[in-house]
């Protein structure tokens, strides 16, 4: 019998250190104002990025001083792992299973290193089994929430009854550089959070959504919009202020041709669920898209409150709406470097 794919359970998280939006704007005049010219012109952005605090790995004073690759990725070992461990307990406590059901797991997290990967590392204290199968995904950036999303449903369908654990984290902060004296470092700085997700997802019966169809889009010609510069003092962002009018041109045709090579049309979704970017991005998918700001709430919700967390950030999109009731068909949208776009659909269980 070919068995649907159906979300088990989902779980999130954010590390403890909570920077309001107004701390992150005094602390970056103070760090910046005298050292960059056009920093006056980029004030705005802090305030019109629709984000009132953001979770963080490390304190706001960690952020101030000068960091390295040793202390960056120590930093990211340390709250990922913890990440790791809280939102995996969850989602398996939610899905009535143990460590030791989990068959295979993929993790995405394009905000650090860590070799022996973090299932790994927590393999013996979670209980993992020393036959399951680990894929950690690297470089997927924003798009990853998405598509490891449709990685993972696409091994639980191969394997119908295997139970697959799907882990996103991200700690973008971890990045910020006082070195960076460009706009984008200010942009990232006004945008960026940390955070985690986890889900189960199992071909089968019962389930809290079924998983419809999964696409990708690689957008050609497009290296430049988003991405990391890598460099001896860690990760340095790229971020092209051509992403959100790129966004409201092009998204759409491309969403369009993943519902197509599946049988649907944006007609016949119910809700996009999508990756909340920036307040200028969310106003781009809703021009892309051809919808109301007022289906995008619970997007701008999270971005009020979290920031954008890079990958995990459309996951707690998810977590509300099936709070709230998951229409009969929904789209869950993430963009990411590449550049590139992600559609998984999901329908009422």
């Amino acid at each position: 019998m070919n068995e649907t794919v159906k979300l088990l359970s989902l779980a999130t998280a954010a590390p403890r250190h909570v920077i309001t939006q107004e701390e992150a704007a005094e602390t970056s005049a103070r760090l910046f104002s005298s050292r960059l010219k056009d920093f006056a012109h980029l004030v705005p952005v802090f305030t019109n990025a629709g984000i009132r605090t953001r979770h963080a790995a490390r304190p706001l004073s960690w952020f101030t001083e000068p960091h390295g690759w040793e202390d960056r990725m120590q930093a990211y070992q340390d709250e990922a792992r913890s990440l790791f461990r809280r939102t995996v307990a969850a989602a398996l406590d939610q899905a009535g299973l143990t460590g030791a059901d989990v068959d295979c797991i993929v993790t995405v997290s394009s905000t650090g290193v860590a070799t022996p990967s973090l299932d790994a590392q927590l393999a013996s204290e979670i209980g993992f089994r020393t036959d399951v199968e680990r894929l950690p995904v690297f470089g997927l950036g924003c798009a990853a929430g998405v598509s490891g999303f449709a990685i993972a449903a696409r091994l639980a369908k191969a394997r119908p009854g295997a139970t697959v654990l799907f882990v996103s984290i991200e700690l973008c902060t971890l990045a910020f550089r006082l070195d960076e004296l460009t706009r984008a470092n200010i942009i990232a700085t006004a945008l960026f959070g940390d955070g985690a997700a986890a889900c189960i997802l199992r071909a089968g019966p019962e389930g809290l959504a079924t998983v419809e169809s999964t696409g990708e889009h690689l957008f050609p010609d497009t290296l430049g919009i988003m991405g990391w510069k890598i460099d001896d003092t860690g990760f340095g962002i790229v971020l092209a202020q051509s992403l959100p009018p790129f966004a409201e041109k092009e998204l759409g045709p491309a969403i369009d041709g993943i519902l197509g090579r599946s049988g649907l049309s944006r007609a016949g979704i119910d809700r996009f669920i999508c990756h909340p970017g920036g307040a200028r991005v969310l106003a781009a998918l809703e021009t892309a898209l051809s919808i109301p700001s007022s289906a995008l709430d619970h997007e701008r919700a999270v971005l009020e409150e979290y920031g954008n967390m890079s990958s995990p950030t459309v996951l707690f999109v998810l977590e509300r709406v099936m709070r709230e009731g998951l229409p009969k068909r929904a789209a869950m949208i993430a963009m990411g470097p590449g550049f590139s776009a992600s559609c998984v659909t999901l329908t009422r269980a």
